[in-house]
C-alpha cells in the first residue's frame, strides 16, 4: 500500500511517501521527494506492479507547475524529479494513473486565461513524456479533475461551470489517450456538484462527487456497466443534513466498492467509510474512521 501528502513540518509544504508492506497492517518511515524552498502539495500516486508514479503541484519556477517523479523498486528508491507542465500561468491540481508501462496524467490548467483541463501520458512507465492536451474547452471554469484507466480506455471526470452552475462531466479515450470522445453531463440539478473521484473495475465505472441539491452537501454516486457510454441514475450516499460531506474518493476491486469522505456530522470534520459488495448496487452502513476533536 503506497500513500502520498503534503506536508509542512520543514516550514514549508513539501510532498511525502510511506508505504506499507502487509496490506496496512504496519508502516515504513516516511520518506520526502521534494526539497526546495517553494511549496509542493496536491500530490497524486499511481502504481503498476514495482513502477510507483506520483505527480504533484510545485511552485519552484515561480508559478505553479506540474511535476513528476518514481520509483521502480517499489518507492524505496526515487529517480529525479521531471517538470511536466511549461507555462506562465497556474498548473494545479493533477490526478495519475497507470496500466502497465503507460502512466496518464490530468491536471487544471489556466495558459488560456480560463481554468481548463489537460491531459499527457507517457508510453514507457513515466521516462518520457508526449505532448499537452486539452481536454476541455469552454469560457467557464473546470477543475477537480481525476482520470482512472482500464486497459485502452481511460476515464476522466472533473468539475465544469458551463451550465451556470458547476456539474460533473466526464468524458473518455478509448485508444490509451490518442483520440477522446465527446463530453457527457453526469449531473443535472440546481446545486452545485464538486469534488469527484473516479474508478473503474473492467467495464464497470464508478463516479462519487459533493452534491448541494439538498440544501447541503451530500455525497453522491452513479455508475454505467459499459465502459462509460450510459449511466445510471444518482444515487444518495449520506444524509447528513445538519451539515456537510465533501471531499470524496472511491475505489474498486471486482465487485467492492470502496468509498470514504469527510463528514461533519459530529461537531468537526471526521472520515467515514462505507462499501457496497455487488457493484454499486447496494451500500452498507457508514462507519467512521477517525476520532478526533
Amino acid at each position: 500500500v503506497h500513500t502520498v501528502w503534503s506536508d509542512s513540518r520543514d516550514g514549508n509544504r513539501e510532498v511525502y511517501y510511506k508505504r506499507s508492506e502487509n496490506d496496512g497492517v504496519t508502516w515504513g518511515s516516511d520518506i520526502r521527494l521534494t526539497n526546495d524552498p517553494a511549496i509542493s502539495e496536491n500530490p497524486s500516486v499511481a502504481v503498476s506492479g514495482l513502477v510507483v508514479n506520483v505527480a504533484w503541484t510545485d511552485s519552484r519556477n515561480g508559478n505553479k507547475e506540474i511535476y513528476y517523479k518514481r520509483s521502480t523498486d517499489g518507492g524505496i528508491n526515487w529517480g529525479v524529479d521531471t517538470r511536466l507542465s511549461s507555462d506562465t500561468a497556474r498548473s494545479e491540481y493533477p490526478s495519475i494513473a497507470v496500466s502497465g508501462q503507460v502512466a496518464f496524467v490530468v491536471w487544471i490548467d489556466r495558459r488560456n486565461g480560463n481554468q481548463e483541463i489537460y491531459f499527457k501520458r507517457s508510453t514507457d512507465g513515466g521516462m518520457n513524456w508526449g505532448s499537452d492536451t486539452q481536454l476541455t474547452n469552454d469560457t467557464s471554469y473546470s477543475g477537480s479533475p481525476t482520470v482512472t484507466v482500464s486497459g485502452q480506455v481511460v476515464h476522466v471526470v472533473w468539475t465544469e461551470r458551463r451550465d451556470g452552475n458547476d456539474e460533473i462531466y466526464y468524458k473518455r479515450s478509448t485508444d490509451g489517450g490518442s483520440n477522446w470522445g465527446t463530453d457527457t453531463r453526469l449531473t443535472n440539478n440546481a446545486g452545485n456538484s464538486w469534488f469527484p473521484s473516479v474508478t473503474v473495475s473492467g467495464s464497470v465505472v464508478h463516479v462519487i462527487w459533493s452534491d448541494y441539491r439538498d440544501g447541503n452537501y451530500e455525497i453522491y454516486y452513479k455508475l454505467s456497466t459499459d465502459e462509460g457510454l450510459s449511466w445510471g441514475t444518482d444515487t444518495r450516499l449520506t444524509n447528513n443534513s445538519a451539515g456537510s460531506s465533501v471531499n470524496p474518493s472511491i475505489t474498486a476491486t471486482g465487485s467492492f466498492v470502496h468509498v470514504v469522505w469527510e463528514e461533519n456530522r459530529d461537531g468537526n470534520y471526521e472520515i467515514y467509510y462505507n462499501r457496497s459488495t455487488n457493484g454499486g448496487l447496494n451500500w452498507g452502513v457508514d462507519t467512521r474512521l477517525t476520532i478526533s476533536t
